[in-house]
Parts: C-alpha cells; structure tokens; sequence
C-alpha cells in the first residue's frame, strides 16, 4: 500500500497512474481490512483528486466484484435497478416501487442499495421499503428466489448482504467526505444474475460518466445496460423537460437516445415528486446532507408510493410510468412509447402492481 500511495499521492505533476493489477491489489487490501484505515482512506481521495484512470476503475470493480455474494435466479433475464446508495433529498424518490411495477409487466427486476450512505444520507430504497413492509433483508439466494417467483417477480438486495465487505467502509467513506471511485462502482456489482441475461439500468448526473459506466457495465457482465440522467442521479428522468440516456445491447457500440417525456403520454408541472409539507427536519452538517430527516421523508413516500400503485393520480404514478416505460423500450418489449406507457397504466389501473408489492412482504 504504501508503495501505491508514493505512486498516486504526489501532487498533480509527479502523481503516476496504477495498473489495473496494482490497483485490484490495493481494493483487495482495503476490503479484507488488512489495510491501515488512514492509509486506506488516503488511497481512495488520491484516486479521486488525481482522477480514476480506467483501468484504476476496472481494478477496484475486480475486487468488488470478488468480494461480492452473487446468486443466480431461475428467470431467464433479470434487470438490475441502481439508484444511488446514498439517497434522494430534494424529491420523493418514486424508483424504489418500479420493481414492482416491472414485475407485473412481465420483467424480473431486482434493486439494491444500502441503509444509509454519505455524502447525502437521503431516503434510499431500503429506507423507502421498510417503510412500505417490502423485505428488505434478503440474502442474494433468497432474493434469487424470489425473483423466480411469478407471482412476485422482484426484490430488493442490501449492500450489507451483497458484498459486506464494501458495506463496512460506509464510515470510513463518510470520513473522507468526497465521493469515491467506490460510489461508481457500487452499482455495477449485479449481486442477482439472470440464468441467461442480466441488464444494468442505472443514472448518471455528470457528463464524462456514461461512457464510463457502459465500459464498467459489459467489464462486469451485463448483457445491456442503460445509463439514464435522472433526478438527483438517479433513474427516472425530470417529468418536464427533455433528457437523455447511453445505452448498449450486446456487442454493439454505445447510442445516445433524446427522452421527451410528452412521447410516452407524461404530463407534469414538476420535475419530480415534490417534497411534502412539514418534514421533520435534522441537523445540518453540510450542504450536501441538506436539512431533511430522511426517515419522515422515506415513510412520507411510502405512503404516497402505495397510493400511486392502488392508482392515485399525480407525479408519482407519471414517474412510475415514464421510468418503466422507456426500460420497456430498451429491453425491446415495445418499441413505441405510448404503447410501452398504456401497458405500464394498465398494470397499475389493474392493481396488479400493488398486489406485487404486497406479495414481497410474505
């Protein structure tokens, strides 16, 4: 470790890049705790300030993904949900229920995340989940499992049970403040596998990242994988204004594909589901963890989640909609837009979404 920082920790000139084996090395160190916590927190802003090479990213993922718990389901194609691990803050996020609503159109789906990560500490899946009596503690095989399920479909994966390795750096990442390589790559690990395919849909905020992402993403063994700006990073895109996504199928290149929420029938005032009145609120250490009590705001969105599903109009049910529609398109089950949204409102107006949801918490 020591001879890697020499390497990547001296100033912006002299820094030198490390080799992708270099870097498995010092990932497999960090996660086996052999490292020294201060000397593995320096590697990991090192990295960051000096900006990850690929294959400095591709060496960490090695590493992740060695010490990560994977199962395989009997579905014969799996989609993998990725939302950031550390949350939303600034909206209701509506992600956490598309499993389900995927699932009664017909497509296993299975979302990971964590309790609670840094830098943002919002309302993550699992906080959302619980609050909703969805499991959340289920072990890659039993999610596995579950997701072969036909009448459930889907589940959710924690990062403490899919690689608890990685899940034991959430302080340690917390005291190092800036994000690093590890918030890429945590998304990218796929805990649940399809028997024949898996595909990766996950969000980006930052231009240079997608190309990142789908290098990351076939590097990891996903069939496809579509890489989508959403609100707050995460995957669903603003209900009013135009967005954009990277994808790939297979061996073909990466494409770019313009999303107008007016093709698939969507129609809002607001971006995203908007935060409710009268939020508990919790101290502020920082701008970035903003003021918002994540729990009053994950139990807030349960409520308004399960509402959305038993079909209450408004811009949850439109973001249920939109996101699950165009992973519709990118799967190939429709190649409309409109038809691939009426097929998702039809699943909702039938309450088959909502029975999904309810079969989880068996």
């Amino acid at each position: 470790m020591r001879q890697y920082l020499q390497k990547i920790a001296t100033g912006p000139e002299l820094s030198k890049d490390l080799s992708r084996e270099e870097a498995k090395n010092a990932a497999a160190q960090i996660l086996s705790g052999d490292a020294d916590l201060v000397q593995a927190g320096i590697f990991l802003i090192a990295l960051r300030m000096k900006r990850e090479t690929m294959p400095e990213n591709l060496g960490v993922l090695d590493s992740l993904l060695a010490y990560t718990n994977r199962a395989v389901s009997k579905a014969p194609e799996v989609l993998d949900l990725a939302d950031p691990y550390d949350g939303f803050t600034r909206g209701m996020p509506a992600a956490p229920f598309l499993p389900a609503v995927l699932a009664a159109c017909g497509v296993p789906t299975v979302s990971n995340g964590a309790e609670s990560v840094g830098p943002k500490y919002g309302a993550t899946h699992r906080k959302v989940l619980q609050a909703a009596g969805a499991m959340v503690n289920l072990k890659p095989e039993e999610a596995a499992e579950q997701i072969s399920d036909p009448d459930v479909g889907w589940a959710y994966v924690d990062q403490r049970f899919s690689c608890p390795a990685l899940h034991a750096l959430v302080d340690l990442r917390a005291r190092i403040v800036k994000r690093p390589c590890l918030t890429t790559l945590e998304v990218l690990l796929g805990s649940v596998r399809g028997l024949n395919k898996t595909h990766l849909i996950t969000g980006y905020v930052h231009k240079p990242y997608p190309p990142i992402y789908t290098a990351l993403a076939r590097e990891s063994g996903y069939n496809s994988a579509a890489i989508i700006r959403g609100v707050e990073g995460g995957v669903i895109p603003s209900l009013n204004q135009p967005s954009k996504y990277f994808s790939y199928q297979a061996l073909e290149a990466d494409v770019e594909t313009r999303l107008d929420p007016s093709d698939y029938g969507v129609v809002s005032s607001t971006r995203c589901v908007s935060l409710p009145d009268h939020l508990p609120s919790r101290p502020v250490d920082d701008d970035i963890k903003g003021p918002i009590d994540a729990d009053g705001l994950a139990a807030a969105t349960a409520k308004v989640g399960i509402a959305a599903l038993e079909g209450l109009p408004g811009p949850m049910r439109e973001s249920l909609v939109y996101g699950a529609a165009i992973y519709l398109q990118h799967l190939g089950i429709f190649t409309d837009p409109r038809a691939a949204a009426k097929k998702v409102r039809e699943v909702l107006d039938s309450g088959e979404a909502r029975r999904r949801l309810e079969r989880s918490s068996r």
